[in-house]
């Protein structure tokens, strides 16, 4: 009995549910690239060394490259297509173009797709090769350059913009903690007013 070397999946794409037949051996990039149309990710070495391909997945950063669509079924997938909020730019897009962390811009999609889930990791408390200290109680490290440039180290330009991604880096996370500490502010606030009410 012969058997079966193809499927229909469902792929949850950027928040859309997407239904696609797909060859076993079809890696997440080329579905997404060649069927589904959402060409920001990268074909780059097509060996999972160079991050031109990173995409989030499940919320966690990911070489589409190396990631058959089959195993990506169910799960969620963003691109670069899929993470700013409408006309409004993600925080990483935004501190990339002020601070000119592209050259060429092929890499630039996968530069952005791990700092947005780099920020997210840090802000969790995952160490790095970097971290000094990687007791659990001693919190995250500071996210500074050496940080940056360690958990970033998966994703290659070859334009040689690192300086500027890596500060790139640094202002969008400065700017996500200051979105929570505003938060946390305001929940305290409310908190506080429900208690006096």
């Amino acid at each position: 009995m012969a058997l079966a070397t193809s499927s229909t999946i469902t792929l949850h794409v950027n928040g859309e549910r997407r239904t696609l037949p797909v060859d076993h051996r079809t890696t997440l990039l080329d579905a997404l690239r060649d069927h589904l149309e959402l060409t920001g990710s990268k074909k780059g070495c097509d060996h999972g060394q160079c991050g031109a391909c990173t995409v989030v997945l499940d919320g966690r950063r990911a070489v589409s490259c190396l990631q058959l669509a089959v195993a990506a079924e169910g799960r969620e997938v963003t691109t670069i297509e899929g993470v700013a909020d409408g006309d409004t730019l993600h925080p990483v897009q935004q501190a990339f173009i002020e601070l000119d962390g592209y050259q060429c811009g092929y890499c630039t999609p996968g530069q952005i797709c791990s700092a947005i889930a780099v920020i997210e990791e840090h802000a969790a408390g995952w160490p790095s090769a970097a971290t000094e200290d990687v007791r659990p109680e001693a919190g995250p490290p500071p996210l500074d350059a050496d940080e940056i440039r360690e958990r970033m180290s998966g994703n290659l330009c070859r334009c040689g913009a690192y300086v500027s991604i890596v500060q790139a880096v640094a202002r969008a996370a400065e700017a996500a903690q200051g979105k929570t500490a505003q938060g946390e502010d305001l929940a305290g606030a409310e908190a506080g007013t429900a208690v006096t009410a």
